[in-house]
């Protein structure tokens, strides 16, 4: 129990912490409803396939915001915690060591299904959205689950970046992704050479599982989409381990 305690209360205080950021929240939350109450609600009458615009554009703005909310509370928090000394104060303590690492999930996964809630409701209640309930739960689930890759791409910057560099690195890799992705614009009205590019891209495999929930994907397997998310997971495990081993070395010599 006392164990089970140490958990509950880390992940409350950090998501308590990250809530009361100001500047974390706005550009949590704010940017991906804004541009998706732009494109999606005032273009939102125009086709894309199958599907109306907003229809499409929940599942990529949603995909957007779940990796902007992991990126941002999860790689940035890391880097400025090690930056400040923090971490080495967390190993001293008697805490059971998971328990930081937990409450960064939590608390990523937490602000993620928010910004799901907030845009899912923008949709259906302003966009003219119009979805089954197992719909509804089959792509709010899907987006839950691909904020987990992205929790390990933070903890790898988080790692590998100074305090100081952290932040331009998340945008550098943010926002650049989310373009060739295909989460602003819909993929086929991409140039055929961003196309080709997005397909080695967490965040366009992500997108197309969400976007398989509703018949609108590229017609590749959903699992192959899982399979490709798993094996970044993997990637951004090993370079968060380089970078955790790194610093035991620095710390303790």
């Amino acid at each position: 129990m006392r164990i089970a305690r140490a958990y509950f209360l880390e992940s409350r205080f950090e998501f308590l912490k990250i809530a009361r950021m100001p500047r974390y929240v706005i550009s949590t939350l704010a940017f991906p409803l804004m541009f998706y109450a732009f494109f999606g609600l005032l273009f939102g009458g125009q086709r894309v396939g199958s599907i109306s615009q907003s229809t499409y554009l929940l599942a990529t703005y949603g995909a957007f915001g779940v990796i902007g909310a992991t990126l941002f509370s999860f790689g940035l928090s890391v880097a400025l915690e090690r930056g400040q000394g923090w971490l080495l104060v967390k190993k001293a303590s008697p805490m059971p060591p998971l328990a930081y690492f937990t409450a960064k999930i939590v608390t990523s996964v937490a602000f993620a299904v928010l910004v799901i809630v907030l845009m899912f409701a923008l949709g259906a209640i302003f966009g003219g959205v119009h979805l089954t309930l197992g719909t509804w739960f089959a792509l709010g689930g899907s987006l839950t689950f691909g904020a987990l890759p992205f929790c390990s791409l933070g903890l790898a910057i988080g790692y590998l970046a100074g305090p100081n560099s952290a932040a331009p690195i998340v945008q550098l890799i943010y926002l650049p992704m989310a373009f060739f992705s295909g989460l602003w614009v819909p993929i086929a009205f991409l140039p055929p050479a961003v196309q080709t590019i997005a397909k080695y891209l967490p965040a366009y495999h992500l997108s197309q599982l969400a976007l398989g929930t509703m018949g609108a994907g590229d017609g590749t397997r959903w699992w192959m989409h899982v399979l490709a998310l798993f094996s970044f997971t993997t990637l951004c495990l090993s370079a968060a381990a380089i970078g955790f081993q790194r610093d035991e070395g620095t710390s303790y010599g």
